[in-house]
Order: C-alpha cells, then structure tokens, then sequence
C-alpha cells in the first residue's frame, strides 16, 4: 500500500467499413498478403487519399455514446516515422484537433462504479505488418492492413491498477460493439490495447514515469502485465533505480515486458496538417442524422435491469452485449415482475453455461426469450418447481423437445399440489423416519431438511416444496 499504480489506455478500435479510410481497397481479414492494398495504400506517386465517410460517421457514433464534445471542424496530420511496413514515411492520423474531445466513460468495479475520463478519440490509418515467423533471416511485409480505418481512444490516467484497467477495457470493447462501430475482435487485431502504466508513493500527486506496454491483445495478458510492470518499477525504484520513459512489449511465456525502443514524445514525429486532405468538417445534421440511428446505450439498458430488482453486479452482466440486454429485457418483461430475479439467475446460469459449453453467442440461443419466460409462468403458478424447470424442462427445450407445457406433459412432471395427496406422503415419510423426527424435535433443525428429501423422493420430486413445507412443520409441531 505505499505505491500507487497509475494506468492509462491508448485503444485502438478497428472501425467496422468495407473499404478502407483513405481508399476503395477491401478491409475484409484473411486475404493472402498484398492482395487487398491499393495504390493509395502503398503510396504509389500521385495518389490522393479520399476519407471514408462511413468512418467518420463510426467517429460521431463514439462520441456520442461517451458524452464527448463533436469536433465540428477537425483536421488530418502526418505522423512521421520511419518502420518497413508504412510505406510513405508517415502515418494519417490527427493531433491538434481530434474528431472527437473529452467524454467518460462508468466501469462497474464489484458494487461500486467508478468513471473514467477520456481525452479523446481521433481517426487515424493503420500501418501494414511485419511477418518474421515464415522467413528466415528476412522480414516479410503485408500491406493489406495498411489504411485500415482505426478510431484511437485515450484515457486520462485516472485507472488505479491492473484491475481496474481491465475493468475500463472490458467496458470500451462491449460499447463499441454495442453501437456497431467495431467487432471487437481481438485475436483479428480490430480492438487493442497499449497501457501506460507509472507508480508513486501513496499520497504523492505527480505522476511518475511512464511506460508503455504495447499491443496487448487479451484482457488476461493485460491484467499480467501492467502487474508485472508495475512490480517492476517499485522494485526499481527501491534499489534505487530510475524508471525510463520507453516502450516495451509483454511476453505472456515468460510474463515479463521487455524493451522494444525509447519512448518517443509528440514532437518527434513532427507533426503537420496533412496537405493532401481538407479538414473535416461536421454538421449538425450530420450529428443529429447520426443520433437518430443510436441504440439504448448500456447505462440506460442496466438501469431498466436494476428497476426490475436485479443486482447491479448482475445487471453488468445482462449488458455485456446489446444482444444479451434485449434477450434479457425481453424475457423479463414478458413474464410476471416478481420473478424478474429470477429470469436474472436462469440467464446467467444454467442458460449461458449451455451457450459457453456450444460457444454460442445468446443471439443464437436453442431457448428464445418468450419460451424462458413461459417456463418462468410455470413456476410462478406452481404446476412445477424451480429445480424441475432448471434440472429437467429447460434442458429438454435446449434440445428442441417442445414448449414447456409440451415438455412437462410428456414426461409428467406436473406437481402435486392436492394438499390430501401430500397429506399422506407426508404421513409416510414421517412414519417411515421416526429418528429423524425424534432428532427434529430434539431440537437438530438440519432433520427437517432430511425429512423435506424424504418427502420428495417418495413422490419423486413431483410435491410442491413450499406445500411440503408447510404441511410438515405442522405435523412435527402438532405432534
């Protein structure tokens, strides 16, 4: 507790377009290498770019999803450096003026909620690869990634840690996908992750020096490392070291991040307006046109949740996609409120165990919504149990067996709710286990338990639980 971690993030969201930012070239993945760069991707002289509209209007899409203020005049900058697979000496991206300023973004830390700042979000290029495993002695370039359109988010350093990091890039991948400007796909390289991670002595306001730990492409591998950067750095210090301001890689085989190159700062990539590309300029219809098209942003689709009751760890959970928040809300809504929990429980449990075990996303349940909701009803009006519905209906609809009214009458699995008929297998049970009655009333409560299974083994688990309770504490009382 004497050190303080201090992270911010540096994403780069992949914006979901058919063509490239600057070209007509195909940004689909997969492609052999150099078969989808065209001449403006390979600065072939005399080439003009023309920027994507579909891009910018991803751009807006952000911004207002975060609450941030619509640049409506932006401009485009050339990031100059030298590196084998940008093959015009600098990379389009903006500096002075971003598309997009400011605006937050809440992460859910356990119950508690905490909201980062962000400073920006700016449209850029992506450069090409890099391909070393296939040559030996040689680098091998592909060029079909090079004018990708990228949307790069920053954060103020306002993240404590490796947790709290991980929370905040969880958060950012679910709402880019969420508003359809990205498909997060992180083994595709569409959304990842640099972390500046500094530490200080609790209490102490300036920030340390930074490092930055490139291109993590895992939440995991995140996590791992800012942990190991960090560790690294306190150690440093306290040997009496001085932490460097450079940028390394993480290597998850060895967890450990190494030195990739000295850090450089904004004025060595000497920045200036792009004299190729006019400014951008944005109108207020054009945001409007945009705002029009916005979906029920996360908070408002979790707040809705929580007003039916579910805890807002839970409510977190219901919203981690906009698929799994309209299944949820559906479902929900369709049956009675009371049973709003435990819809909650059923979609986050033995449902989405179903769906991890067939790597299925919720939009491709085998259960719809409605269907989830009759079975809830069946429950709620006790023609079945909790455990029956879970153990036995909903496993039966997974596998296309029916409704679950088709379901419960073919396998007979109505409960007994005829108070003379659980009169008398409680009377069974009862004189069938004078131990544990004697063990009841001697004041062991864990008995009543064991009854309570008696019961329903002898009526193979058709008795209505709440009746059995009932029926048998009456018994045992009155005897």
């Amino acid at each position: 507790m004497l050190w303080e971690i201090v992270v911010g993030i540096e994403t780069h969201a992949q914006l979901l377009t058919k063509s490239k930012i600057f070209s007509g070239a195909s940004t689909a993945f997969g492609a052999p290498p150099n078969t989808q760069a065209s001449a403006v991707d390979i600065a072939l002289p005399g080439v003009l770019p023309v920027l994507n509209a579909r891009a910018v209007e991803h751009a807006v899409r952000f911004g207002l999803a975060v609450g941030a203020q619509i640049s409506r005049r932006s401009v485009f900058a050339r990031k100059n450096y030298f590196y084998p697979d940008l093959p015009k000496g600098y990379q389009i991206s903006q500096y002075e003026i971003p598309v997009v300023q400011g605006g937050a973004l809440k992460i859910v830390l356990a119950e508690a909620e905490k909201t980062v700042r962000l400073t920006r979000a700016h449209l850029e290029e992506d450069a090409g690869k890099s391909l070393h495993e296939d040559f030996h002695g040689m680098t091998g370039i592909d060029l079909n990634r090079a004018g990708t359109p990228l949307l790069e988010i920053v954060t103020e350093p306002d993240l404590r840690g490796a947790q709290e990091a991980v929370a905040y890039a969880r958060t950012l991948h679910a709402l880019v996908r969420w508003i359809g400007i990205c498909d997060g796909n992180m083994q595709e390289g569409s959304f990842r992750c640099d972390a500046n991670v500094s530490v200080r002595r609790a209490g102490e306001t300036t920030l340390g020096t930074r490092c930055e730990i490139k291109n993590l492409n895992s939440f995991r591998f995140m996590e791992q490392a800012i942990d190991y950067e960090a560790r690294r750095q306190i150690e440093l210090i306290e040997d009496g070291g001085t932490v460097v301001q450079e940028t390394r890689l993480y290597d998850p085989e060895h967890d450990e991040t190494r030195s990739m190159r000295s850090k450089e700062d904004a004025q060595d990539y000497r920045y200036f307006p792009d004299p190729d590309l006019l400014p951008l300029v944005i109108s207020e219809e054009d945001i409007e046109r945009v705002k029009a098209t916005m979906p029920a942003l996360p908070e408002t689709r979790r707040a809705e949740l929580i007003a039916y009751g579910i805890p807002s760890s839970q409510a977190s959970q219901l919203t981690s996609s906009i698929e799994m928040s309209t299944y949820a809300l559906k479902a929900i809504s369709s049956a009675p409120k009371e049973g709003a929990v435990t819809m909650a429980n059923w979609i986050t449990g033995p449902l989405s165990s179903r769906l991890n075990e067939e790597n299925l996303d919720i939009s491709r349940s085998r259960v719809p919504a409605e269907a989830l909701s009759a079975l809830y009803v069946r429950v709620a009006d006790g023609t079945i149990s909790g455990s029956t519905a879970i153990g036995k209906v909903l496993p039966a609809m997974w596998s296309g067996n029916g409704s679950p009214d088709d379901i419960i009458e073919k396998q007979g699995l109505k409960q007994i709710s005829d108070a003379g008929a659980l009169e008398k297998i409680v009377d069974e049970a009862l004189a069938a286990n004078a131990k544990l009655v004697a063990d009841y009333r001697s004041g062991r409560e864990k008995a009543f338990n064991a009854l309570v299974g008696q019961v329903m083994k002898r009526s193979q688990g058709k008795a209505n639980p709440a009746q059995v309770n009932d029926i048998l504490r009456r018994k045992l009382q009155a005897g």
